[in-house]
Parts: structure tokens; sequence; C-alpha cells
């Protein structure tokens, strides 16, 4: 079966002659009704826009959530989510990952590929963005890959503790979701992280929006916490150490660097460097305090 052959095709309305759009509908919808709501932006359902090359995944018009080069499906082909993978510098050989927020599974498939012995948990609340998980290459659940659908709060709540690394990626169409943004939501994230476990947050959207969040993980993780700009995407990834008084070895991690640039074939020397830069400059504080 050919990528999204499963999935209802119309040539896309908005894009460039020969893109396609692949969406969760039987074979006898209605193209012209569908056509209209992706113009109207009324369509209520995550949907494909597929180019040829790439394939990104869409909640409206307005924002990509996720990107895949067909070329290449297994890579990280925005570069916040290779920033979100900078977890390595601190925390090298994960065993147990959980991810909130399937999206178009570029960090699934990155660490599902790159990272084998690691126990991953994949955690989305929309059926629909599981649903499209064959149109992005998701490998099928087995050993060391669960997908669920569930909410990731509750989730969180209920699972074991001992999480080495917690990807949160969870946006909806309004933005980052509101049910993971609370002072409950992180406290729980904390107790849930093994003794040097890493949180690690995308941000993106209304800068605005989320500021009470940054100040809300520095009051839970005592102040340790970097927040990294990633200008290509306008995105900011938030990193948080859950180990007390816990200060890196920058020079140390400048050579551990150099060492996961040649395994993973990431930029992480240049991750690092924005790291300590954020870091030194109290970039997290001064974010925070854009929220009050």
């Amino acid at each position: 079966m050919s990528l999204g052959s499963a999935l209802f095709e119309l040539p896309s309305p908005f894009d460039a002659p020969g893109n396609r759009v692949l969406m969760l509908e039987p074979p006898s919808a209605d193209a012209e009704r569908l056509r209209a709501q992706l113009l109207e932006d009324t369509y209520g359902r995550p949907y494909v826009v597929d180019d040829g090359e790439r394939r990104y995944l869409h909640f409206d018009r307005s924002l990509i959530q996720s990107a895949m080069r067909l070329a290449a499906p297994n890579a990280l082909d925005v570069r916040y989510t290779q920033k979100m993978m900078s977890f390595l510098l601190f925390q090298t050989r994960p065993r147990r990952i959980v991810l909130i927020g399937l999206g178009g599974g570029s960090l699934v498939k990155f660490c599902r590929c790159r990272l084998p012995a690691a126990q991953l948990v994949v955690v989305d609340n929309n059926p629909d963005v599981i649903a499209l998980r064959g149109a992005f290459c998701v490998p099928p659940d087995g050993p060391g890959l669960q997908v669920l659908e569930a909410d990731g709060a509750d989730y969180l709540g209920r699972t074991d503790k001992g999480i080495d690394v917690l990807l949160v990626d969870a946006f909806d169409r309004r933005g980052y979701a509101a049910g993971l943004a609370g002072q409950e939501f992180f406290e729980a994230a904390k107790a849930k992280l093994a003794g040097s476990g890493v949180l690690v947050v995308n941000l993106a959207g209304d800068e605005t929006a989320y500021a009470g969040l940054i100040g809300t993980v520095m009051q839970v993780f005592d102040d340790q916490v970097v927040v990294v700009p990633v200008r290509e995407d306008d995105n900011q990834v938030l990193l948080a150490f859950k180990r007390a008084g816990f200060e890196p070895n920058w020079r140390q991690l400048r050579n551990l660097a150099k060492e996961l640039r040649a395994r993973y074939g990431l930029d992480f020397p240049d991750f690092l460097v924005k790291i300590e830069r954020a870091a030194k400059l109290g970039l997290a504080r001064r974010e925070a305090e854009r929220g009050h």
C-alpha cells in the first residue's frame, strides 16, 4: 500500500499545481464540499498536504504542525524538532521516553530509529492525528513503542515514576494545549521524572500566551530551566532539569556535543552554544517576567 492510499485525496485548493490534500474521509465524500471547507478554514479535522517532496500536517491553513521529507521519513526536517533532541546532551542514553503530542511523528520516528534501546510511549488525545500516522510513516506499535489515545495530563498522573525524558509537543487549533500548561501538570511531570530526568517543551505562537507557563515551570523546577529561541521556526524550546543543584559542565559538554553530532547527524555543538548563552543570559527569567 502506498503512503496515504487509504485516505481521501483531492488536488490542493491553495497550493501550487500538482500538490494534493489527504483527508480522513470515505471514498464517497463530496470533494467540492471538502474543497470549500478547506478554503474557508472550516474543516474540523487534521489533514495532510503533499507537494511531492514533503508532507505537512495541518489543523488549519495558518500553521504547519509537522513536516516530513518523503525521501527521508525518519529525519528531523524542522529545526525546532532537532533542538528538542538537545536533551541528549544531558541524558545521553535514555531508557524511558514519554512524548505527549504525536503530530506528524517526527520525534517518535527519530527516537525509535536512533535510540532503539529506549522504551517509547507516545500520548495524543486526538484520534484523527493518530489515524494519520501511516501517512507519516510512523511505525506500528510493538516492542519499544506504544502510541496511546489519551489525555497527556491524565496519562502522566497514572504512569509510573522513572521517566528519563518527557517531551511535550502538544498543540491544537488554538495553540499550545491549555490542559498541559498549569502548575499541576508540571508538578506531576517533575514527580514522574527520574532523578536526572529532563523535561523538554516546544513553545510556539504568541509568546505572551505562554510566558506564564515558563514562570510556572521555573517555580516547579526551582529555576533549573533554560529557554532557547529557535529563530528559524519562530519557536522556543524549554528545558527543565529535575536534579537538585544541576549545574552543567559546559567544557565537558562541548566535547560531548561533537560526539553526538558524529553519532546522530544533528548540530549539537550549535545547540549547546545557544543553550549555554540562554542559560547565562537568563532568558527563561526574562520570558517569565513578560507574563506578569
